[in-house]
């Protein structure tokens, strides 16, 4: 099984940026495509961004579209979110997963779909 860890979060002011990490153990990483999820205090999980297993296919939530890039290194075991123009509102807890069903647009946006979920890192955006 995958096991996951994500790293890179902290306290950014508005317009700011940050680069979220998520390290993953096993030796079938790169079977697996990986999504961003995040989670705001009292509000329901949201999909954020998900990349294909061998990195060539992206898909990414209206909100965050053109402002977070999602990208992968497979020979480092590892999934990126770089995060750009930071607001208020993305403020929370985020996630990364596996995706353990086939790779669609219904698929991904599914968290019902991902297993091997790690921590969680917080993201902070001050106004």
């Amino acid at each position: 099984q995958v096991q996951l860890v994500e790293s890179g979060g902290g306290l950014v002011q508005a317009g700011g940026s940050l680069r979220l990490s998520c390290a993953a153990s096993g030796r079938t990483f790169s079977s697996y495509a990986m999504g961003w999820f995040r989670q705001a205090p009292g509000k329901e999980r949201e999909f954020v961004a998900v990349i294909s297993q061998s990195g060539g296919t992206t898909y990414y939530a209206d909100s965050v579209k053109g402002r977070f890039t999602i990208s992968r290194d497979n020979a480092k075991n590892t999934v990126y979110l770089r995060m750009n123009r930071l607001r208020p509102e993305d403020t929370a807890v985020y996630y990364c997963a596996a995706l353990r069903s086939r790779f669609s647009p219904s698929t991904v946006v599914d968290e019902t779909n991902f297993s091997s979920w790690g921590q969680g890192t917080q993201v902070t955006v001050s106004s």
